[in-house]
This record gives C-alpha cells, sequence and structure tokens, in this order.
C-alpha cells in the first residue's frame, strides 16, 4: 500500500477506478473523476507492482475526513486488499488528528464497511445511479 505522490501513480489509480466505476458500473465519466481529486489523499494498492486497488480521502470539516473512490480490480475482490486500503486511509487521518470518518457506501458494499466499524446514518440515497447509504465511524 502507497500514498500516492507522482503523477504516475495517479494516472494507475484513475485507470482503475475507470474500470471499475465507468466500465463497471457505467458511472459518467464526467462524475466519476472530479475537481476533488486535485487535492485528495490517494492510495495505491499493489502486488508485485502492479495496481490493483485504489481510494482516496479528502478533509471535510476540522476533524473528519471523508473518504471514497474505493475499488478493486473485479477479479481480485474479496481478498482483503479494500480492507487494508480502508484501513490506510483511515490511519493516514488519524495521523492527522482526525476523529471521524464519513463515506457514501453503495448498497452492495454495506456490509463491507459494518465490518469496519461504520454505521448507517439516514436514508438510501441515489448517487450516479446507485443506491448509496452515508456510513460513518469515530477514528
Amino acid at each position: 500500500m502507497i500514498a500516492i505522490e507522482s503523477p504516475d501513480d495517479l494516472q494507475r489509480a484513475f485507470a482503475i477506478r475507470r474500470r471499475v466505476f465507468i466500465e463497471e458500473q457505467q458511472v459518467p465519466g464526467e462524475i466519476e473523476l472530479d475537481a476533488d481529486d486535485a487535492h485528495a489523499f490517494h492510495a495505491l494498492a499493489l502486488i508485485d507492482g502492479e495496481a490493483v486497488g485504489t481510494g482516496r480521502m479528502l478533509e471535510h470539516g476540522a476533524d473528519e475526513v471523508k473518504i471514497g473512490r474505493m475499488a478493486v480490480l473485479k477479479n481480485l475482490r474479496e481478498r482483503g486488499i479494500g480492507q487494508r486500503i480502508l484501513r490506510f486511509l483511515m490511519e493516514h487521518a488519524r495521523s492527522r488528528g482526525r476523529t471521524k470518518a464519513v463515506l457514501h457506501a453503495q448498497i452492495s458494499a454495506e456490509g463491507f464497511y459494518l465490518k469496519e466499524g461504520y454505521v448507517p446514518i439516514g436514508e438510501v440515497f441515489d448517487e450516479a445511479g446507485i443506491p448509496h447509504r452515508t456510513m460513518e465511524r469515530a477514528l
């Protein structure tokens, strides 16, 4: 797991997000890649030097972060990669003095976040044509 610090690594993360969100889930490209990418903290999961997963974190208020764009290549899911990405992002948030994380979980991934201590908040809503729910947890 690495913190993305180079334009090349950021492009590798974007390639994963294009495959997962734009190609697989049919999210419009203009929604998926957004202005927040320029100031987010990005993580990249690697296996033998190959990029296999990514996630990002945004400062969200004085004490919290918003985690998002969590994506793992389809053929490598269910191997703990997403868990490692999420924990890496949360640890980075803690190291910056943040005490709370929020995210918009796709309903299909809600169980994943529940296992990591996230609690659902509010009703299901549509984001990019996909049902989501806000979830949060203390860091």
